[in-house]
């Protein structure tokens, strides 16, 4: 089985960190793994996406132009890339930032008011963990028991006093 994923959103969201956590995720699990960033020279506050692909079976190819997943963390991210969706694939969308309905019938759509619940919640930087957590939780694609170790893995020695909160954002998700 493959997945091809695209996390999307500007700078400064975590896009390129939920793409890190997912890849980490696939090498504990012993999966083929893929992550390609993509990012414009502003950094925080510019355009960035994400590739991620995951696969039982070696990967030919990092870039991802058919998403069977798309996490958008934002309004251009949706405009641009949910019509590149396969049919019968899923969007996880911060409904706190976008506020257009996703016309499409033909995909699974999961609005989550990440940036709000994160920001009720006491931790503004974290929505992008609170959609992963949504995302494990309707894929089903990683075992809950990994999520642990992925983090340590990923987390930053110099943000370690984030370690608990990634948890607690990821958990959140999955209980949506």
């Amino acid at each position: 089985m493959t997945t091809n994923i695209l996390i999307s959103g500007f700078g400064g969201q975590g896009v390129l960190f939920t793409g890190k956590f997912l890849a980490y995720e696939g090498l504990i699990e012993e999966k083929e793994v893929t992550w390609l960033p993509s990012y414009g020279p502003e950094m925080r506050g510019g355009t960035c996406n994400c590739a991620v692909i995951i696969s039982d079976d070696p990967i030919g190819s990092p870039l991802v132009t058919a998403p069977n997943v798309l996490i958008a963390m934002n309004t251009p991210s949706v405009d641009k890339f949910a019509g590149a969706v396969t049919p019968g694939g899923m969007l996880f969308y911060d409904s706190s930032l976008i506020d257009e309905k996703i016309e499409r019938e033909d995909i699974k759509a999961f609005g989550v008011p990440a940036t709000q619940m994160a920001a009720d919640a006491g931790f503004p930087t974290l929505a992008n963990m609170i959609v992963l957590g949504k995302l494990m939780k309707e894929t089903g694609m990683f075992a809950p028991e990994t999520i642990d170790k992925t983090l340590e893995k990923v987390v930053s020695a110099r943000k370690r006093d984030l370690l608990e909160l990634n948890k607690t954002a990821i958990k959140m998700g999955m209980e949506l």
